[in-house]
């Protein structure tokens, strides 16, 4: 039996076919005619000696031994190109692609961006905002950008670099109308929907019981994303139990204040996340230590309010 190894290029159609069935999908796939990949799966079928497909007139099927070289083959190109991405991104000092959440791209890091631009105009930024969960392994992301809780997997780098904290956040012209926190108890509630994960809660009745008030009617206008709400917020609708760390540029701006000293820490933070062994990419290091930079006015902020510890504010 020879064991020698067919040409890539064959086993590549070879692949290509096996996972459409179609010799024609797998030449488009492949950017090659109908006709060029039949010559290649036939001539791995010569060197393999023994038919791998069963040519019917409109659609092919493999055979048993086409079955058992499949998955192989599919599993083999998906660990080369994976090999072969990683080498690339090792040596590329000039790109750094990065995913984050949606709200935190629109509200924290775009308006920030053109300082991080100015010191490294030699680094081009690529971003995707999304909050699902990315294989940092087997994808082109050089850094994930996360809000939550860890331990994070084994095999990443996860550095924390803010904490946040919630408290009432409204207009000027709110403020003006419930300078007191007893006041909140005729408010228009704004709830956000990006942080119920958080346990224990993180919501208007917490933050009520740790500012020593009574119950209220909870019922207000809710929005899934931060950035709306705090839109919302801004325009005068309401009064939003806003964040911090995403908040921080309306409340430096003044269309937004946070008059009542009492907020709650959400225990949750943010981390960035990379390869282990990559946090010490120049890239990523340049980021990172610009990322930190930037909290700084976020953590300032804090000192205005009295954190209370989620933990300890008990159900009611």
């Amino acid at each position: 039996m020879n064991d020698r190894l067919p040409p890539l290029t064959a086993l590549r159609a070879f692949d290509a076919a096996a996972r459409h069935m179609s010799f024609q999908q797998a030449a488009a796939e492949l950017n090659v005619t109908p006709a060029a990949l039949s010559f290649q799966i036939k001539s791995l079928e010569e060197h393999f000696g023994g038919l791998l497909f069963i040519r019917h007139n409109r659609a092919v099927e493999l055979t048993e031994a086409g079955r058992a070289l499949a998955p192989g083959a599919r599993d083999g190109f998906e660990t080369l190109v994976t090999a072969w991405c990683t080498a690339r991104r090792v040596t590329d000092h000039a790109s750094l692609t990065i995913t984050t959440g949606p709200s935190f791209t629109a509200i924290w890091l775009a308006p920030r961006l053109y300082s991080f631009a100015r010191a490294h105009p030699d680094i081009e930024l690529r971003f995707s905002a999304s909050l699902s969960l990315v294989d940092l392994t087997h994808s082109e992301v050089d850094i994930a950008i996360r809000f939550g809780y860890g331990p994070d997997n084994a095999d990443l780098h996860a550095e924390k670099f803010l904490d946040d904290w919630v408290t009432p956040m409204m207009s000027p012209e709110l403020a003006e109308k419930f300078p007191k926190a007893s006041d909140m108890a005729g408010a228009q509630l704004i709830h956000q929907d990006d942080i119920r994960f958080l346990d224990p809660p993180c919501d208007w009745p917490a933050w009520f019981r740790a500012a020593g008030l009574s119950p209220r009617d909870w019922t207000g206008q809710r929005y899934s994303q931060a950035d709306h709400a705090i839109d919302a917020a801004m325009s005068g609708a309401g009064v939003i139990l806003g964040r911090g760390a995403l908040a921080a540029r309306a409340l430096k701006e003044g269309r937004l204040v946070a008059p009542y000293k009492v907020a709650l820490k959400t225990i949750a933070d943010y981390r960035i996340i990379c390869e282990k062994g990559a946090e010490n990419r120049p890239q990523i290091v340049a980021f990172r230590d610009w990322l930190i930079e930037q909290t700084t006015y976020v953590a300032e902020l804090a000192h205005d309010h009295d954190l209370i510890d989620l933990r300890d504010v008990s159900s009611a």
